[in-house]
């Protein structure tokens, strides 16, 4: 989900260690490949690394091209898969990639990506494949690439995706679990405090909602998806209006066909107009006439995790 804030907090810690560390890039690949370009890892001087390339086939090797890196202290491009210089190594895809690997010489460059990707901000990281030095800056655009200029590499990430679970019952707490062990942050907002104790630890925040209005809790960004579980409609309409006006990439309920075209009826009597209206995706999740917990949580991580790639994946 472009996650990349672990690989960051691995270079300030292994730094703050007194360790050197290298960041390595993935900047090009040809044919098929497990990871899209602009895919990190991060490796310390003590053989340690976080992040990936593929399902264990090149990692070793990239640790130890990365080991020569941090003590040459000059940056370098590397091929692995078809082409390579390593000639056991093969990728399962029959492609190859081309990894650039910079030594991190400033700590304050690498706690500013830090800061911004914690920040949700769009960024930029500049990289040269002949000179050491990185650089960021924010980023305009709105999805993944990674742009070649003579020597530099721009790689443009944009923030992992977010849920914002508002409702009621166990579907709430099936959610927040998956979300969990996906790795994708997600926050809550029930008027139920028997979910807000199921919850507690699962989430970034629990917020025990006290009315229906909206409120300033409901906060998404245009990389967060609004989900509504709510069994008591009374409670939805004005937190719907809110989210269906905010920037949210996604916004789904549950509930039948039926649910949603009476929905609609009041959603149109607050003020949502039905172009809004129809962004919502109801009744959500990817797996029809969903009833247990679990299965509609399973059914809307899917589809939701499905509509961040479809509107932010990779840009080649």
């Amino acid at each position: 989900m472009n996650n990349i804030l672990p690989i960051f907090s691995f270079l300030i810690s292994k730094s703050e260690a007194g360790q050197k560390t290298v960041l390595v890039t993935l900047v090009a690949v040809t044919g098929a490949s497990t990871r899209n370009p602009g895919a990190h890892m991060a490796v310390a001087e003590d053989g340690s690394f976080a992040g990936s390339f593929s399902g264990g086939c090149v990692e070793a090797a990239v640790v130890a091209e990365a080991l020569e890196v941090a003590t040459s202290g000059q940056p370098r491009e590397v091929r692995f898969g078809a082409g390579s210089p390593y000639l056991d190594i093969r990728l399962p895809c029959g492609g190859n990639i081309d990894l650039l690997f910079t030594p991190v010489v400033s700590g304050t460059i690498i706690c500013d990506i830090y800061d911004r990707i914690r920040k949700r901000q769009p960024l930029t990281i500049i990289l040269d494949s002949e000179n050491p030095e990185i650089c960021c800056v924010a980023q305009t655009s709105n999805k993944v690439s990674v742009e070649r200029k003579a020597s530099q590499h721009f790689v443009h990430h944009i923030p992992a995706a977010r849920i914002i679970i508002l409702g009621q019952g166990p579907s709430v707490a099936s959610l927040a679990g998956l979300c969990a062990s996906y790795g994708i942050d997600c926050d809550i907002l029930s008027p139920d405090p028997v979910v807000i104790d199921q919850v507690e630890g699962l989430a970034n925040s629990v917020n025990l909602l006290k009315t229906p209005d909206a409120t300033p809790l409901l906060d998404p960004d245009p990389w967060t998806a609004c989900i509504f579980y709510f069994h008591d409609h009374d409670w939805e309409a004005r937190l719907m209006k809110q989210a269906l006006f905010s920037p949210a990439f996604y916004v789904g309920a549950m509930g039948s066909l039926k649910t949603h075209g009476i929905r609609q009826q009041y959603l149109g009597e607050i003020g949502v107009p039905e172009v809004e209206q129809k962004r919502m995706s109801a009744p959500i999740g990817v797996i029809p006439s969903t009833r247990d917990p679990a299965t509609l949580a399973l059914s809307t991580l899917a589809e939701v995790v499905e509509s961040y790639h479809r509107h932010f994946g990779y840009n080649a």
